[in-house]
């Protein structure tokens, strides 16, 4: 069957909706994090890993999906990782313990990151340049509706149903997407002439670019600090400030709004400064951000107020880095972009799962692990970021 050609508005929904997988797959069933462990008889930590998992697996996703979209089309790739994911959300929901539901989130995670990394790809085979860092910014604007809403979403089953109807939920939006995407969904990958790519060259090809390290870099150090957040945030609001379980959608979804208004401002900054120029300066607020919440708590018990305002101030930045970074690696490699894009979105995915991971592990019932890993992260991809985007790189990222 022969998909009907989308428009680019409803292409950009549909590749929203794709992209969504991921926020939604790790933030709905963040309210559950106690529930799930009550149920399973383990603690909280032992699900809290659940998320660094997620993320493990959706990085090598990333890494499998990019060679196989530039090999085999972007359609067959994106159905590929849908069936993937749907068996992991299923397994997910009948997981009777604590390690079959790692299993079944790494494999969630895995299908996940093989369609996603499609999103990027399939817009940069329609554009380039300053257009290219607009459309992403555009999709990501819509993408910031599931971590939004997530929460809220995972509270309400809880409501009316246990955790399980949460993988529920979670499997249902992946068929319904399959369906839409089936029907839609025109490949735009152009027939390719000679030999087939070789992954492992095209990889190697895009960390022997300077500046695609660069960009690398700065995505992989802040996604640390923000899964930082991601994963400490239940513990820090509820366990920590004593805020109520029906407050905390609330509270996260204030840094989805942050990350909403960013992604709009970004779009219209583009009109006047390169990806870099914009990367760069949300790269100095990140660590101004980062440092003053850490002076906070060393100095004195940070209130919760400071807390939300900070935290929304470092994760709104995230609209300016992601999409900026990923506009500017793509434009150097336009015939492997998936391969690309897949690169740089692992790397970022893996440091988040790092980064989650270590926060778990870490965890002494304070925020201050949280704290000093974002620090560790936005100081660490400010630094990396002057060191390997050259100054005179001001125009070439954003021509076609």
């Amino acid at each position: 069957m022969t998909p009907k050609t989308t428009h680019i508005p409803g292409l950009i929904l549909m590749l929203a909706g794709l992209t969504a997988l991921a926020p939604l797959s790790t933030d709905a069933y963040l309210p559950a994090i106690p529930a799930i462990a009550t149920d399973l008889g383990v603690s909280i930590h032992d699900i809290e890993l659940t998320v660094g998992l997620f993320l493990a697996g959706f990085a090598f996703g990333q890494l499998f999906g990019g060679p196989y979209s530039d090999r085999f089309g972007r359609r067959t790739a994106v159905f590929t990782g849908l069936c993937i994911f749907l068996m992991g959300a299923l397994w997910a929901m009948l997981a009777d313990s604590a390690h079959a539901l790692w299993l079944a989130r790494i494999l969630q995670g895995f299908g996940g990151g093989i369609s996603v990394v499609n999103s990027m790809a399939i817009i940069r085979d329609r554009h380039s340049g300053r257009e290219s860092a607009q459309a992403m910014s555009r999709m990501a604007s819509i993408i910031m509706a599931a971590p939004l809403l997530a929460p809220v979403i995972g509270a309400l089953i809880l409501k009316i149903s246990d955790w399980r109807s949460i993988f529920m939920f979670l499997f249902a939006y992946g068929l319904i997407l399959s369906v839409a995407l089936f029907l839609r969904l025109p490949e735009t990958l152009a027939p390719r002439e000679g030999p087939l790519p070789n992954p492992l060259r095209n990889y190697l090809s895009v960390l022997q670019n300077r500046s695609a390290r660069g960009y690398l870099c700065s995505v992989a150090a802040s996604y640390a600090g923000m899964f930082a957040f991601i994963t400490a945030s239940p513990g820090v609001y509820i366990g920590y400030y004593g805020m109520s379980p029906s407050i905390y959608p609330v509270l996260f979804g204030a840094n989805i709004i942050a990350l909403l208004l960013c992604n709009r401002i970004n779009i219209r900054l583009l009109h006047r400064f390169t990806p870099q120029q914009l990367l760069q300066g949300a790269q100095k607020v990140q660590l101004l951000a980062a440092t003053t919440l850490l002076l906070g708590y060393l100095l004195t018990p940070a209130p919760v107020w400071m807390v939300l305002l900070l935290v929304m101030l470092f994760i709104g930045m995230q609209g300016f880095v992601m999409s900026n970074a990923m506009a500017g690696t793509s434009e150097f490699f336009p015939k492997t972009a998936a391969t690309a894009t897949a690169l740089i979105g692992a790397c970022g995915f893996a440091t988040g799962a790092v980064g989650g991971i270590l926060t778990g592990l870490l965890g002494d019932g304070t925020p201050l692990p949280m704290v000093c890993i974002m620090f560790a992260g936005a100081a660490s991809g400010f630094l990396l970021s002057r060191w390997l985007l050259p100054r005179q790189l001001t125009s070439a990222c954003t021509e076609s």
